[in-house]
């Protein structure tokens, strides 16, 4: 009976928890007219609660689409200056929120009085995992609107109340309150998830995560500082709103708060790097049903993840339970028609360290999709699709083959967008080939990143590698096959070269030492196709070049050799609607954004200063005002960002 008890609460609570999110945070009820006072009593009751905030387990990681490193079927309107608008509403939503607080503000008080029965180490894990739900929901939302409000309780139902909590934090305040429900979790939370499969959180997740946000906040701080983006920068709007008015850094300045959480980013990537070790890499694709397994290669791929020293979290799918993927049926094909750039496939360096156009590289060309990658950093060697590679191994009675990149499809799973596809995920099980059928894990944190972070953190404060630093970055290089003396690739480093397809090799505009750009080429190949790409980008400020230069965005060298690959009718441009491709005139690389002159990106990327944060919604400052009066409203816009739906930035 009581298990029966408890799954009923949980329905009840899931019901609430969906219908929370369609409504309006001011229009909340309070929860305890909905929920049970005897809940959240029992170990089991705080499981309960905490599984069902991972969420749905469904989809498909896009990568990095819109960004330098792969580009999706159609162009975003983010870099189509005036076509992003403010909407009139959506954009915040506090349903998490509300969950993770009210559960923080039931359980703390009972967890200390003791009165929670079950297993100690149990009960404090669950309470760090919403201490880390509520960490990842502040992250989520620093990242897009930057200054938040930092609501710590259950409110009540009162207007004048909520409109108090609806003012804007300072953005280094958030990552602060950030760092601090992080803190929290690591020290309640687990070295290893109660699953014992590293399919829910831990510590050591916990502290990647906070490596994560404390590098992100520290070089947010650094590429913006006196801008309005950032407090106390020229034009901030968070100093026209009174309680703002008088803001002051805890530290003392931005240098003292870039400093701090340089440090603190240092420290816990540290943690995770020194203890946990990089996966083994063979530098071997399996070609033949004799070929040993690669355990690098096998990690992005394998239906259970949880044997991978390197992989701290991961999504599990089961057929059985309805709880499958798209993953499998993309990497056979053309990865959800997201297609690597030609700037991605480029910034790979050559195994003997050299990048690809230095003297002396031994650089194969690019005339046929196979040259591309010989005697290239071997991650390129793995990741690259290319025609004649072995793609289905096992379950089916014919090897099947990679074939030429179908360029001209129209279905997202046959479509190559820019020629270029990686098979970083691929299953060779033709079981995992199925539509929405897929049971093949997906990662969700993996710890080298943390020896990226460090390596970032440790330059961007003391403007050099200390032995750390240079050990894991070692380490990176050869696993990843390439030579690891990396002094040899910056002193060949040419950072014009680089940055035809490269952002990053500019910040506010300004290009980078080489030391420091390729300590972010390391980060960009290391985790090409995981979702990290857009973040970086954004927090090194590395699109105002884009305002006045654009960039266009190309794949394969479709103009050469491969041209006889495909049937030359089908190979039309200058046609209007009917194109195909893009003119050759243009570039010999396929260009997918410019078949037609009615793309709005016909002429290339380009950036607007606003775009590195998003509008705030109308409705929210309606429903704050006083006489639908905007100015009333204790809530502020963003840089650039009008006060008008349905119009772009100033």
């Amino acid at each position: 009976m009581k298990t029966n008890n408890s799954y009923i609460l949980l329905l009840l609570l899931a019901c609430f928890a969906m219908a929370a999110c369609k409504k309006s945070f001011l229009d909340r009820a309070p929860i305890s007219a909905v929920t049970p006072e005897n809940y959240l009593t029992d170990e089991a009751h705080l499981a309960a609660y905490t599984i069902a905030r991972y969420g749905p387990t469904n989809g498909w990681n896009i990568g990095d689409a819109n960004t330098d490193n792969q580009a999706a079927i159609g162009y975003s309107t983010m870099f189509a200056p005036g076509e992003w608008r403010v909407s009139a509403s959506g954009g915040w939503d506090f349903g998490t929120l509300y969950n993770c607080n009210y559960f923080l503000q039931t359980v703390l008080p009972r967890f200390h009085a003791g009165t929670i029965t079950g297993n100690a180490n149990n009960i404090k894990h669950h309470i760090g995992e919403i201490y880390f739900f509520r960490a990842q929901f502040y992250f989520d939302n620093l990242k897009t609107y930057g200054d938040f409000p930092i609501i710590k309780e259950v409110l009540p139902d009162n207007h004048q109340v909520l409109n108090e909590a609806s003012k804007r934090a300072p953005r280094s305040e958030v990552a602060r309150f950030i760092l601090s429900d992080l803190d929290s979790a690591i020290i309640l939370m687990q070295n290893n998830s109660p699953d014992g499969q590293k399919n829910r959180l831990s510590r050591w997740v916990a502290m990647q995560y906070k490596s994560r946000v404390a590098l992100h906040e520290a070089t947010f701080l650094k590429y913006f500082k006196g801008t309005a983006f950032v407090p106390n920068g020229e034009g901030w709007p968070g100093k026209q709103k009174e309680y703002n008015a008088q803001f002051n850094f805890p530290s003392g300045s931005i240098d003292g708060e870039i400093e701090f959480f340089l440090t603190e980013a240092m420290a816990a990537a540290k943690e995770v790097a020194d203890n946990i070790p990089l996966v083994e890499n063979t530098n071997h694709f399996p070609q033949t049903a004799s070929d040993p397994l690669n355990p690098y290669s096998e990690m992005f791929s394998s239906v259970d993840m949880s044997g991978f020293s390197e992989v701290l979290m991961w999504r599990k799918f089961d057929r059985n339970l309805n709880v499958t993927s798209y993953a499998g049926k993309s990497y056979q094909g053309g990865n959800m028609g997201v297609g690597l750039t030609r700037g991605m496939v480029e910034s790979f360096l050559m195994a003997n360290g050299l990048p690809i156009y230095a003297v002396g590289s031994g650089y194969h060309g690019d005339d046929y999709i196979g040259d591309i990658p010989k005697d290239r950093d071997n991650r390129l060697q793995l990741f690259l699709k290319v025609p004649g590679q072995v793609k289905i191994l096992y379950n089916n009675p014919v090897i099947v083959e990679e074939g030429i990149p179908d360029i001209l499809a129209s279905h997202e799973h046959q479509k190559y967008t820019t020629g270029y596809a990686h098979r970083k995920g691929l299953n060779l099980d033709d079981n995992q080939n199925f539509d929405g059928y897929s049971t093949q894990g997906e990662i969700s944190f993996r710890a080298v990143e943390s020896y990226l972070n460090y390596i970032e953190a440790c330059y961007e404060k003391f403007g050099s590698l200390d032995g750390t630093a240079a050990e894991y970055w070692r380490a990176i290089r050869k696993r990843g096959g390439v030579d690891e003396d990396f002094q040899k690739t910056i002193d060949a480093t040419d950072l014009a070269k680089e940055a035809v397809g490269d952002w990053s090799v500019y910040s506010a505009g300004s290009m980078v030492d080489k030391m420091l750009f390729n300590i972010r080429r390391e980060r960009r190949v290391e985790l090409m196709g995981e979702g990290l790409r857009g973040m970086d980008l954004r927090r090194w400020r590395a699109m105002d070049q884009l305002i006045n230069t654009p960039y266009h965005v190309e794949g394969f060298k479709l103009w050469g050799p491969m041209q006889d690959w495909y049937n030359a009718e089908q190979l039309t441009y200058n046609e209007g609607s009917a194109s195909t491709v893009s003119d050759p005139a243009r570039s010999i690389y396929l260009r997918p954004y410019e078949r037609t002159t009615v793309s709005l990106v016909y002429d290339g990327y380009l950036w607007n200063m606003a775009h590195y944060l998003s509008p705030i919604a109308i409705e929210h400052f309606l429903i704050t005002s006083v006489n639908n009066d905007l100015s009333t409203s204790p809530i502020y816009q963003n840089p650039g960002w009008p006060m008008n739906a349905g119009v772009g930035p100033n």
